[in-house]
């Protein structure tokens, strides 16, 4: 799968975001009883899907939120959703 820059990322409206402890968080997909934990950066970049911002827009969304973000970020932030979309808790819309 290739998420392209104008990719608008869209959380699927079942899956569920809990936080714990120290930022990290679990998201329950409660149609397969699934649950994946997620650190920070990752509850960060949950709540910027929203469907309307693109995959070109997220990168520096979370630069503003992380300081520290390293320069691949982008790529690691593209295969970060590839895996969600693949787990069933995202879908694409271009």
């Amino acid at each position: 799968m290739n998420i392209s820059d104008t990719s608008y990322p869209i959380a699927n409206p079942v899956v569920v975001l809990r936080e714990e402890l120290d930022d990290w968080a679990l998201l329950y997909n409660p149609d397969t009883a699934d649950a994946f934990g997620i650190n920070p950066v990752g509850v960060a970049l949950w709540r910027l899907i929203d469907g309307r911002r693109s995959m070109a827009d997220l990168p520096a969304a979370i630069s503003r939120q992380f300081r520290s973000a390293p320069v691949e970020l982008a790529d690691h932030l593209r295969a970060y959703l590839e895996q969600l979309v693949e787990a069933g808790l995202l879908s694409l819309s271009d």
